[in-house]
């Protein structure tokens, strides 16, 4: 039987958390957001979490949280035991129509909080452990430096009118969008194939 290549499958993924780095302080909430290369939204994951035990809050990180209340009501409605939401989003990662490749900006900070979370509570990373960040991705395809790589730099037509909340599903879905735009203006550049 012939080896069918089901392809790539890019996971979208913004975490809120309550300090720099996980274990010390919690993911507070997380979403993920399946997109097929053409910008086709496979599925959406989202989950918020409950504080791991003997975790503290960090005074920076909260601060800043005072500055977006509905942003923090939408992260702690309804907390869930990490225990309980991790194996079930490795089920739903393994669910999804392609390979999952992690998605993020900034790829650091997200990726390591869900590897962290999933190797703790689920014991495995359907990603491994590789995560694409969105600015590097930008990076290469205006051919800049990195730190010129930022949003405000990026050409309009990459933006969809999708909102930026700080609630990790919109996001997730809005960071997405923006990625499956840049594939689309590399492959007009030439040096990508479809997937």
């Amino acid at each position: 039987m012939a080896n069918i290549n089901i392809g790539e499958i890019y996971v979208s993924t913004d975490i809120e958390a309550d300090g720099p780095i996980p274990g010390p302080y919690s993911m507070l909430s997380f979403a993920s957001a399946a997109f097929h290369s053409d910008k086709t939204l496979a599925g959406t994951f989202e989950a918020n979490l409950t504080l791991l035990p003997g975790a503290e809050s960090d005074p920076k990180t909260m601060e800043w949280w005072r500055g977006q209340p509905e942003a923090w009501a939408a992260c702690r409605s309804n907390p869930r035991d990490p225990a309980e939401v991790m194996p079930e989003y490795v089920r739903w990662l393994r669910s999804l129509p392609g390979k999952p490749v992690f998605v993020a900006y900034p790829a650091a900070y997200d990726f390591m909080f869900v590897y962290w979370y999933l190797i703790r509570f689920a014991g495995e990373s359907p990603f491994s452990h590789s995560a694409l960040d969105i600015k590097t991705f930008a990076m290469a395809v205006l051919g800049g430096e990195y730190r010129e790589s930022v949003k405000r730099n990026m050409p309009p037509e990459w933006f969809d009118k999708l909102p930026h909340t700080h609630v990790a599903l919109d996001d997730a879905k809005g960071q997405g969008a923006l990625f499956c735009n840049m594939l689309a203006a590399r492959r007009r550049m030439g040096g990508l194939g479809n997937s």
